[in-house]
């Protein structure tokens, strides 16, 4: 009798346990549902209410259209010199500041009128390729990128102060680079300039350099070098070095005596070369004015190339002349050698 009683009483704990389980697994299912139910509540209401939202901002952007297109050309204006401001600041001593344009200015008006060509009519668009020199800096870079036109950056050869521009070449889908020569007269010169005097041998191995740092350049212009490029001989050591590594050379004709043309003709190469200026003068009705000659250059002979600079008027000058510019086809300096 003790044993049945004993049975029973064991068979009613595991009962009760059992039922107590089940209880509490019947109220954690139950406090789990309306966790559930609150989050999904919270989730419905957070999408339609940001769903709701986009559409009053596109009333108020609607609302202020006119305001805004008044607006936007200071407010470009403004971004460019902001980003380039940065990169003078950065500046401290006066071997790092930015590399400068350099023309013969006893031979100014040679060699800023182009060179005659013969007059070309083709029923093609005309194209112009507008190199943009002493690209140093990701500021330069970015500066350049907002304007979203096809501009050929020539990069300068990395140095203490811009020791980045082959990792900012990389990311181009076509770059240039522009090769320190010998000025007559120029008080800011780039470290590593070829000079007149150098050997073929010193030469060729600042050309094999420049393709390890720049391995997809196959073209280069010149910086400065009224005096190296007015020298036959030193030209005949450049452009033997720049053929071995299968890289053209554009000259940007900082002199009008250069010796490009002679000596490419004896090598049985073509002369390829700058044709306007952009920014010999840097205000932005000059630029403009002068992008309107490159443009009438272009139409007349088919090709043309321009050479400018990242300096914030060049830059806002471009911009201002995006209407002009689609009269012809702009494209890289590649599309016109």
């Amino acid at each position: 009798m003790a044993k049945k009683k004993v049975k029973k009483t064991k068979k009613a704990h595991k009962t009760h346990k059992r039922n107590k389980s089940s209880k509490i697994l019947l109220y954690t299912a139950w406090i789990l549902a309306i966790i559930a139910t609150f989050l999904s509540i919270t989730l419905i209401w957070y999408f339609f209410w940001h769903m709701d939202k986009p559409k009053v901002e596109v009333k108020k952007e609607k609302l202020y259209t006119k305001p805004l297109k008044q607006e936007l050309p200071k407010s470009v204006n403004k971004q460019l010199k902001e980003l380039l401001k940065k990169e003078k600041q950065k500046v401290v001593k006066k071997e790092d500041l930015p590399a400068s344009h350099e023309l013969d200015f006893k031979e100014n008006a040679k060699v800023l009128k182009p060179i005659p060509r013969p007059i070309r009519v083709s029923q093609k668009k005309p194209k112009l390729a507008i190199i943009i020199d002493d690209v140093a800096t990701q500021g330069h870079v970015n500066a350049i990128n907002k304007l979203h036109l096809v501009l050929t950056k020539s990069f300068l050869p990395p140095r203490a102060a811009r020791p980045h521009t082959p990792e900012l070449a990389r990311k181009e889908k076509f770059y240039m680079v522009h090769l320190p020569l010998e000025a007559q007269n120029f008080h800011a010169e780039e470290p590593n300039t070829l000079r007149v005097s150098d050997s073929e041998q010193k030469i060729y191995k600042r050309i094999d350099t420049i393709q390890k740092w720049f391995p997809r350049v196959h073209f280069i212009n010149n910086h400065t070098g009224s005096k190296f490029t007015s020298n036959e001989l030193a030209m005949n050591r450049l452009i033997y070095a720049l053929e071995k590594h299968h890289i053209h050379f554009i000259d940007s004709r900082t002199i009008a005596s250069t010796k490009a043309p002679k000596v490419l003709k004896n090598m049985g190469l073509p002369y390829v070369h700058r044709d306007i200026f952009l920014d010999h003068h840097m205000d932005v009705a000059y630029v403009k004015e002068q992008i309107k000659k490159a443009v009438a250059y272009a139409k007349k002979h088919k090709t043309a190339i321009a050479i400018g600079h990242p300096h914030p008027n060049t830059l806002e000058a471009l911009r201002e002349s995006k209407a002009l510019l689609k009269e012809v086809d702009l494209v890289y300096v590649r599309e016109v050698y």
